[in-house]
């Protein structure tokens, strides 16, 4: 297995293993960790492994911080004028 691959399996056990630890703030200071180390890690993936390898690590990665994810979602709904069909 490639370096980049050995540290993406070591970053998924990392994060359950914060996710398993008591924390005041839920885990949001850990989630900011996770996705500072994270990001550039999706892009070595990505580098040596193609698109589709990648995409499988973000998807892996969303699934892990999902909260995160959703809320920046949900910012970014805010954030468009569109609003869906008028009603």
């Amino acid at each position: 297995m490639s370096l980049s691959l050995t540290l993406a399996c070591f970053w998924a056990v990392i994060a359950n293993l914060l996710a398993m630890t008591p924390s005041r703030d839920n885990h949001w200071r850990n989630a900011y960790v996770l996705i500072a180390f994270g990001i550039p890690l999706l892009g070595y993936v990505t580098v040596q492994h193609g698109p589709w390898i990648g995409l499988l690590m973000l998807a892996g990665g969303c699934s892990i911080l999902r909260w995160p994810v959703i809320y920046l979602g949900r910012w970014l709904r805010s954030k468009t004028p569109f609003r869906g069909p008028a009603e």
